[in-house]
């Protein structure tokens, strides 16, 4: 400590220069703040300073106050006051000495003097009124160290009053000949700029002027006025992107000077100035973002130095590729360079990563594809800000198909944080995401739980205001009542149990609910049982006065049994004298409600307490109090706004005359100009999926276009499938407070055999599934093209004309664009056997080059590419990248011969076995469609080999199974094992076998389909056997299949079409790419494309829009059906998926993106 003490008197005096004697380069250890400090640095308790500083300012106060103090005196007066308002102790006494230092002293004390106002004094202070007319007078001065000074000042801290007075004086400087005067100039403009804008409106030529100035320091000032008005009007400035590129370009090759240079990097905060305005300007702007191209790419290259103010600089670089006009050579480098900075060891570089990735998956959610398993090591990362960035990262990619197992991640990290920024950001996420994706009421209602209990009273009050709405909004259909009743008896639990720990604002939303819907509880046996748990809630110590009058509130409603007003009466008796006004009247109201049944039937109706409420939105009623009051010479009324301008402007001074106190007329202010009173009722027929509205009132209507549409005439519409069932009665209610139900799939918990990396792969399917949509969420300001299952709409409300959601072209030139780019490296990984059994890889480009159409015959695909992962002998094949693997094209394509042998080069071998196989499929298979048989695995010596098939059926995949057997000895004690917890297997014949003969084939036939709607699944497969003389042995494989394989045509009606889509709950929209041909229209070559791919049947095309249907194989019966309604729009395809099950819109779509942008 004694060591920064004496550095830090040796420095004091060089920065303030409090000794200007000759060879004085030390604090004198006998000057007074000298001995301040030292003092100070000696002391051991805060009494002890506390005394000291009170002791030092009645000391600096004495001495202020002397006529005999001089200048020289006060600047070492004024940094001792400095040093104890540094500490926290106001020296307010001195504020005044600071300006007449600054107004009287020399150039040395005037730099003390305006560096204690700067410190003392903020912009609204009125002391800087009496500082105008001296930084007036010194930035007229001819001393540059004046001028500097009095910049410096301005730039910091200045009345906005005082702008005009001294704004043509800063004009004057930007064309001053020192370039520290044009710099510091420049930044009193920005200062100005952004306390009163529109009084610099007039000098934007001369920002332009500093733009193009020859000094790089007065350049780089003007950036910051230049950022924020393109950040605010991008259009107005296009034209400087020429200038931008070109100074970044001479930035980033090394043409400013040296001391520019930051640890050998060129001006770094420069090109991040230059970067960001350069995201602003290409914004959605083609044309403009080709000419940064360059520049940026170069940018990139050169910050490659191993050090922080790099990867600020590539972070940044990184933003603005992914915000400009997509390229798909910059996409890929900038994709790396987020893949460096997530692997790093290094914790600042992952944070840097996550960060960016956070950003980037907003533009495209399949960038986090590659980095599942260290987005999930970075769950349990020991530093709580990598936590929490990768849960926000969580959270822009949530969807209805992982909103379980991420909810439930945030709701861990909330169980155990005690930060109250972490929980109040955490809590709101939560709330929204259950709001928007939840799979069903008893999920909801127990996540809202867990959100009240763990955000106790530091949540924002919106959260539980927005709860309460949804439960009270809506019609009193099967599903409403059923939500309502589950949180009911989901509260009641609570109070039954320890209430101590529970927060207020919890308590109080417990106590509205039980007050508005306990009449949904049969209880003949026991009608008092609510109202005696509210009342014990209110005689426990722990419930607060504002909690007491919401039980009081709620208990007002239930007073109708007899029971009930007995309670209510004993209730009265004892807070009809309470101190708290409100307690008070709130007992007086239950105690004349309960007993005037009557009144209490006119003020609270059972029966029409779910009924529209009108509101007279223009309050009609008053018109005749208004008209009145005004004839009597009332003022007419002022909006806040109004009236806080006039404040303003009654602060200054006037010296007119009063006028004359006359009435006013209704002639002069007369209230027909008003809008008709019209009533706006709760219940109106406005859905909100129509846009008629929207165009037929103008801006000023709200637009609901892309809403989805859950409520209708019959109610909430989200469980409507499920309603038809017959529902299960709740016989034992779950408790409130567990952890949110999700399904087995999600979060069953691994054995303990499993590996930890296959765990975490578990843990990455359930998380990042459903990405491929494109869908972004976003908490603050981001465009929301996801459904939302429980979405707050005015009771009653019918639905309308569908309206399509589009977004700009734009977007789905990025979505384009960066499908092209990552659909060769994240989607069509695949990895084929040899004849060894050893496992060799297709590059990116193969692959891409492999990819053909499959042939179609009525949707059905004759012969479809083969896909598949192969492990020899190996353990289970794991899913890798994100699981998708690639189409090798059929043989029987229409291909050129020699074309088709360089896309896909198969050996005579292959072909041969082929040909074997196809003799041995059953012949009631022979005639379907059908793919090509896939190579499994095979044994050391090639012996025995297993290859698949699959066998498009109407009603089922069959899956063929051969056991090749190239041995002269038979195969014993045969049994082939397959798994899947997402599909049904069932087999048909082939298992379990006997015996397969030397040099015979086996088959073994399943019929597959799909228990829940995936992207893609993985097959397992285990076949064991024993050869003669020899020990048992084991061959395991597994086998990919795609959400394509299990659709198949649905052939209805236009008419049927319409009755099955209002029907359905379940929707999504996106904009997909338009497929152009020479011979076709555009919306036709798109459907057909769709048609072959992916089996699904063109109901109808009418103009620019068309209807396609599909099923999928999922359980017995028919299989779940799925609508697609397509609308050209623009330059892209408007697609609105809607199915009874939630999961298949959103994996459906995913295969349509893939799909078109194969074509």
């Amino acid at each position: 400590m004694s060591d920064v003490v004496e550095k830090t008197l040796s420095a004091l005096p060089s920065l303030l220069s409090l000794d200007t004697q000759a060879g004085a380069g030390k604090l004198s250890p006998s000057s007074k703040l000298g001995n301040l400090i030292k003092g100070i640095t000696e002391l051991t308790s805060k009494h002890e300073e506390e005394k000291l500083i009170k002791k030092e300012l009645e000391s600096i106060k004495e001495q202020v106050a002397s006529p005999n103090t001089t200048m020289r005196q006060m600047k070492e007066i004024m940094v001792r006051a400095i040093y104890c308002e540094m500490l926290g102790y106001q020296a307010s006494f001195s504020y005044i000495h600071a300006i007449k230092l600054a107004q009287q002293g020399s150039v040395l004390e005037k730099r003390v003097g305006y560096l204690a106002v700067s410190l003392f004094l903020n912009e609204t202070d009125e002391f800087l009124l009496l500082l105008v007319n001296t930084v007036l007078k010194d930035l007229q001065s001819t001393n540059l160290i004046e001028v500097c000074m009095a910049l410096t000042v301005v730039s910091q801290m200045f009345p906005k009053d005082m702008i005009p007075a001294i704004l043509p004086v800063v004009e004057e400087k930007l064309t001053h000949p020192k370039e520290i005067i044009r710099r510091k100039a420049v930044l009193a403009l920005y200062k100005f700029y952004l306390i009163a804008p529109n009084q610099v409106q007039h000098i934007h030529s001369k920002f332009r002027k500093a733009l193009c100035d020859k000094d790089p320091g007065v350049m780089t000032a003007s950036l910051h006025i230049y950022l924020q008005l393109i950040k605010e009007n991008p259009e107005s400035y296009k034209d400087l992107t020429g200038s931008m590129v070109t100074i970044l370009r001479q930035v980033v090759g090394g043409k400013l000077p040296l001391d520019f240079n930051y640890h050998s990097v060129p001006a770094p905060w420069l090109q991040i100035q230059l970067l960001r305005i350069l995201a602003y300007l290409g914004k959605e702007d083609q044309g403009t973002s080709e000419m940064m191209y360059d520049v940026l790419e170069e940018s990139l290259r050169r910050a490659e130095m191993n050090h922080n103010i790099t990867y600020a600089i590539l972070f940044e670089c990184v933003k603005t590729i992914y915000t400009v006009h997509p390229k798909s050579q910059l996409l890929e480098k900038a994709a790396e360079c987020i893949g460096n900075f997530v692997l790093s060891p290094k914790i600042n570089l992952k944070y840097l990563g996550l960060k960016a990735l956070t950003y980037v998956v907003q533009q495209d959610a399949n960038l986090a594809l590659p980095h599942q398993m260290t987005i999930i090591e970075c769950l349990d990362h020991s530093d709580v800000i990598i936590k929490r960035e990768t849960l926000e990262l969580l959270f822009r990619i949530t969807n209805a198909q992982n909103v379980t197992v991420i909810v439930e991640k945030m709701l861990e990290f909330l169980r155990l944080t005690c930060d109250d920024y972490s929980t109040i950001d955490l809590v709101g996420k939560v709330a929204e995401l259950a709001e928007k994706y939840a799979p069903d009421n008893v999920w909801f209602i127990q996540t809202m739980n867990s959100v009240f209990s763990l955000g106790g009273d530091v949540m924002q009050p919106d959260i539980p205001n927005n709860f309460l709405r949804l439960l009270a909004e809506g019609v009193d259909n099967v599903e409403d009542r059923q939500l309502r009743l589950f949180a009911v008896d989901s509260y009641v639990s609570l109070l039954q149990g320890e209430t101590a720990k529970l927060p207020q604002r919890f308590l109080q939303v417990i106590s509205w609910v039980l007050g508005e819907y306990s009449y949904l509880r049969e209880e003949e046996s026991d009608p008092g049982s609510v109202m005696r748990l509210l009342a014990r809630l209110l005689d426990q110590r722990h419930t607060s006065t504002e909690t007491r009058s919401w039980v009081l509130g709620a208990m007002t409603k239930l007073c109708s049994s007899p029971v009930s007003v007995a309670l209510a009466r004993d209730v009265c008796e004892r807070y009809s004298g309470s101190l708290n006004t409100v307690l008070r009247q709130k007992a007086q109201e239950l105690m004349i409600l309960s007993q005037d049944t009557k009144l209490r039937a006119r003020v609270l109706p059972a029966e029409s307490r779910l009924e529209s409420l009108e509101v007279d939105s223009s309050l009609s009623f008053l018109d005749g109090y208004v008209s009145e009051a005004l004839a009597a010479g009332a003022a007419p009324y002022k909006s806040p706004h109004q009236r806080q301008e006039d404040l303003v402007q009654e602060k200054a001074l006037s010296l007119e005359p009063y006028g004359l106190s006359l009435p006013v007329s209704l002639s002069s202010c007369s209230i027909t100009d008003r809008l008709s009173p019209t009533l706006l009722s709760m219940s109106s027929g406005l859905s909100g999926n129509s846009t008629e509205l929207s165009h037929q009132e103008g801006s000023t209507t709200l637009k609901l276009e892309g809403v989805k549409r859950v409520w209708g005439k019959d109610g909430y519409l989200a469980q409507q499938q499920s309603a038809c069932e017959t529902p299960t009665p709740l016989v034992e209610l779950p408790s409130p407070l567990l952890s949110p139900q999700t399904p087995p799939s999600q979060t069953q918990k691994p054995s303990s055999g499993l590996e930890p990396d296959q765990e975490k792969r578990q843990l990455a399917s359930s998380l990042f599934v459903g990405l491929g949509s494109h869908n972004s969420v976003c908490l603050m300001g981001r465009v929301e093209t996801a459904p939302r299952h429980f979405r707050r709409k005015p009771r009653g409300e019918s639905s309308s004309g569908a309206s399509e959601g589009s977004s700009d072209s734009s977007h789905s030139s990025r979505s384009a664009a960066v499908d092209n780019l990552l659909l060769s490296n994240l989607l069509d990984s695949t990895t084929v056997a040899s004849e060894g059994g050893a496992a060799s890889t297709t590059t990116p480009q193969q692959t891409s080059q492999r990819t053909l159409d499959h042939t179609t015959s009525n949707g059905n695909p004759l012969v479809e590419g083969t896909e598949q992962r192969v492990e020899a002998g190996g353990p289970l094949s794991l899913i890798r990248g994100n699981g998708m693997v690639a189409v090798v094209p059929p043989t029987h394509t229409q291909t050129d011969p020699q074309t088709q042998q360089d896309l896909h080069p198969a050996p005579a071998l292959e072909r041969r076995r082929d040909l074997s196989l196809t003799s041995h499929l059953p012949a009631e298979l022979s005639g379907l469609a059908r793919s090509e048989f896939t190579p499994l695995c095979s044994d050391q010596d090639s012996s025995l080999a297993l290859s698949a098939c699959r066998v498009y059926k109407e009603d089922a995949l069959v899956l063929l199974v051969f056991i090749s057997n190239n041995n002269d000895s038979a195969l014993h004690q045969m049994a082939l094992q397959l798994t899947c917890k997402e599909l049904e297997i069932s087999c048909i014949s082939g298992s379990p076998l006997k015996e397969v003969k030397g040099h015979s084939v086996s088959v073994c036939l399943h019929t597959v389909v799909m228990k829940r709607a995936s992207v893609q699944v993985e097959l397992a497969g285990l076949l064991s056997y024993q050869r003669p003389l020899g020990q048992p042995q084991a061959a395991q494989f597994s086998l990919s299949l795609s959400l394509k394989h299990f659709l198949r045509p649905l052939t209805v009606s236009t008419g049927d079409y319409g009755k099955m889509w209002l029907s359905f709950s379940h929707d999504l929209k996106q904009n997909l790419r338009l497929v152009t041909t020479e011979h076709q229209e555009p919306l036709t070559a798109t459907l057909d494309a769709l048609k072959g791919k992916l089996h699904l049947h063109v109901v109808d095309i009418i103009g620019s829009e068309g209807i396609v249907a599909c099923r999928l194989l999922q359980g017995p019966g028919q299989g779940q059906p799925c609508l697609l309604h397509c609308r050209v729009h623009a330059d892209s395809l408007a697609v609105w998926l809607r199915s009874p099950v939630p999961e298949l819109p959103d994996s459906l779509l995913y295969h349509c993106q893939k799909a078109l942008t194969e074509t």
